[in-house]
């Protein structure tokens, strides 16, 4: 793994908004192509195998949480159960997750599962798959994202109620809204009838017991990028439980046990010995090295790295009501004061390629880039 400087393409950001990249800057970058990491094949083979290997650990922690009624560990409300529990026995489909590693000294480390509403799906599919075009069209990239998504759909085709597949987001996300479309634009390219509301937009019957679209039509199928965790604590939520046509939501009520930071301490009673896995723990004490992470927290907030007991870095935000979790420290690598962490995806079940953001500090948060890398 090396990390390369180069010169930027001449207009990068037409080539880019001419892909519907629209968020490539705001107050500060978020794409940077001057710079990009190279690995060697051994190596991608190894983040593949790893991330494979943790999706599996996954399935099984998902299990043994429900076997155990472990819910209160990841402050799951008692009336959400039921629907988490038929998502899961009706083998609800979930169509894509993205897992944190650490890659450094030859070691694979899963720092978390983003497995509710990852972003950066797009960057990783699209947007640096046309930098390697235009940079080097000979070398390749760990990146089968676009392929996975649109034969993903296909297969889920079948498995979806009557009726379109709706897909939602929140108003003036534009991150949000791309990742969205994107999504939908795979699935129509499956040959799925596909609409978009947002989810402001959403309306609930309350008579006949059913979620609506603007056209006051029935909406049986739908993908969100909203968290559960957001949908859980709105009354709006527990519709979900008196819909009539049990509408098919993705990704489904069971991931919200896999996007929540206590599946982490889960993983590590449940496979101790798996390579890739950090120990983790619920209870404070257990570890002198070690990073606090509230169980909901996003984009690197409220985040304490301690070395020795003694506080190595720190970031602010909102969370940390919901719980705690203590995870063994293992700093990201550092390339001349660069901090880059993979995020590898699982599309369909199956290792599908990576994405990386960088940041300047060991917390990667939304300050942090996304820059492209390849196979060397």
């Amino acid at each position: 793994m090396q990390r390369i400087k180069i010169t930027t393409r001449n207009n990068w950001q037409t080539e880019v908004e001419k892909l519907g990249f629209g968020f490539h800057t705001t107050n500060i970058p978020y794409w940077d192509e001057s710079v990009y990491y190279q690995f060697g094949m051994s190596e991608i083979l190894a983040i593949e195998k790893a991330t494979a290997e943790l999706y599996d650990c996954c399935l099984g922690a998902v299990q043994h949480v429900m076997d155990q009624g472990l819910y209160a560990k990841f402050n799951i409300p008692t009336w959400a159960i039921p629907m988490i529990e038929r998502s899961w026995t009706e083998d609800h489909p979930a169509i894509y997750g993205r897992f944190d590693l650490c890659y450094k000294e030859g070691q694979i480390k899963m720092l978390e599962f983003n497995a509710d509403t990852p972003t950066s799906l797009y960057e990783a599919g699209i947007v640096q798959w046309f930098w390697l075009k235009d940079f080097d069209k000979d070398k390749d990239q760990f990146n089968s994202v676009h392929e996975k998504l649109i034969d993903y759909w296909k297969y889920l085709k079948n498995y979806l109620n009557h009726g379109p597949l709706y897909f939602t987001c929140l108003k003036e996300t534009l991150e949000d809204l791309t990742n969205t479309e994107y999504l939908r634009d795979c699935a129509i390219q499956a040959g799925l009838e596909t609409k978009l509301i947002f989810i402001d937009d959403i309306g609930w019957d309350a008579e006949n017991r059913e979620f609506l679209d603007l056209e006051n039509q029935p909406i049986k199928n739908i993908f969100k990028l909203y968290p559960w965790e957001w949908l859980l604590s709105e009354s709006f939520g527990k519709n979900m439980l008196e819909d009539k046509n049990k509408a098919l939501w993705i990704e489904p009520a069971w991931k919200m046990i896999l996007s929540n930071k206590a599946i982490l301490p889960i993983l590590w009673e449940l496979y101790p010995n798996c390579p890739y896995l950090l120990p983790a723990y619920f209870e404070a004490g257990k570890l002198s090295n070690y990073v606090k992470k509230p169980i909901l927290s996003r984009e690197g907030a409220n985040i304490d790295l301690v070395m020795k007991n003694i506080g190595l870095a720190k970031t602010e935000g909102q969370y940390g009501a919901e719980g705690y979790i203590y995870q063994e420290l293992f700093t990201l690598p550092n390339f001349s004061d660069h901090y880059p962490v993979i995020g590898s995806w699982v599309i369909g079940q199956e290792s599908a390629g990576m994405g990386i953001r960088e940041a300047d500090s060991l917390i990667t948060d939304n300050k942090s880039r996304f820059v492209p890398h390849l196979i060397g």
